[in-house]
């Protein structure tokens, strides 16, 4: 656990939060009793998430130097970007392209803080923003100075889109941010799945989250893979996130599947 700290205005360390679960299940410190009792929960019916929240940062990292590199993509929206950790975004990006934008979004005020204090340079910004309202993120100020949408853009949605409840209409957020994405631009995903395990583990899973901000839902393939409508998806598709362009001997643990699409003209 952290150590004690004032609560930014309005925020309330007694309930969960999926990006503080996501810290303590990397080994960070940015967590609180709230989040490390709802992710202990977890563990113990899904010992293996830990191991998926390191895949899901490496599916990460291999994704962005694939878009900063043979892509050639230079403007980034990381939205549930998560507690800063090493190998974020712009870190990656810099290594291939130093003068390429990214915005950070997350509902976590405590992210916010964290990331506005880590941030260096010119090229990269963080803001409060809620995945259900992609209006207000895609018309946020500091979004239109940093992302040019007449250019092709990068959308990154890891571990994100398994938070918004099918009530609030995943496929009219997906639809919105898409449109906003000019030929050429990617969108990469990542997302929480009980196709590989048994129904019982993946109810469990869920109950987890039902003391969080966010509730967990999980998701078929099929269901996954209709999130990329309207966009090319690149080989080998939509997989377990350590079959995506693996460069290394990974363990998998078996409850994400991700890819990568291609916006076409």
């Amino acid at each position: 656990m952290s150590d004690r700290r004032e609560d930014p205005p309005g925020f309330d360390t007694s309930v969960a939060h999926p990006a503080r679960m996501y810290d303590y299940f990397l080994g960070g410190k940015n967590h609180f009793p709230a989040d490390q009792a709802a992710a202990d929960q977890l563990l113990e019916v899904v010992p293996q998430t830990r191991v998926g929240a390191r895949e899901n940062r490496a599916f990460l990292q291999r994704v962005v130097r694939f878009l900063a590199g043979e892509a050639g993509i230079r403007q980034f929206l990381d939205i549930g970007t998560g507690l800063p950790t090493q190998g974020n975004v712009h870190e990656i990006v810099r290594e291939v392209t130093p003068d390429s934008r990214v915005v950070y979004v997350d509902n976590d005020p405590i992210v916010h803080v964290h990331a506005n204090a880590l941030l260096a340079g010119d090229n990269t910004a963080a803001i409060i923003g809620d995945l259900r309202d992609p209006t207000a993120i895609l018309e946020h100020p500091t979004t239109r100075r940093f992302i040019d949408f007449d250019q092709p853009v990068a959308i990154l949605l890891l571990a994100v889109l398994h938070f918004i409840k099918d009530a609030d209409d995943p496929d009219g957020i997906m639809a919105k941010l898409k449109g906003a994405m000019a030929p050429g631009s990617y969108l990469a995903l990542s997302h929480a799945t009980g196709d590989l395990y048994p129904a019982e583990v993946g109810d469990s899973a869920m109950r987890a989250y039902d003391r969080a901000s966010s509730q967990l839902v999980l998701r078929t393939r099929a269901e996954i893979t209709e999130f990329f409508d309207g966009f090319e998806l690149l080989d080998p598709g939509v997989v377990q996130l350590s079959l995506w362009r693996p460069n290394g001997d990974l363990p998998s643990a078996r409850g994400l599947f991700g890819g990568v699409g291609r916006k076409l003209g």
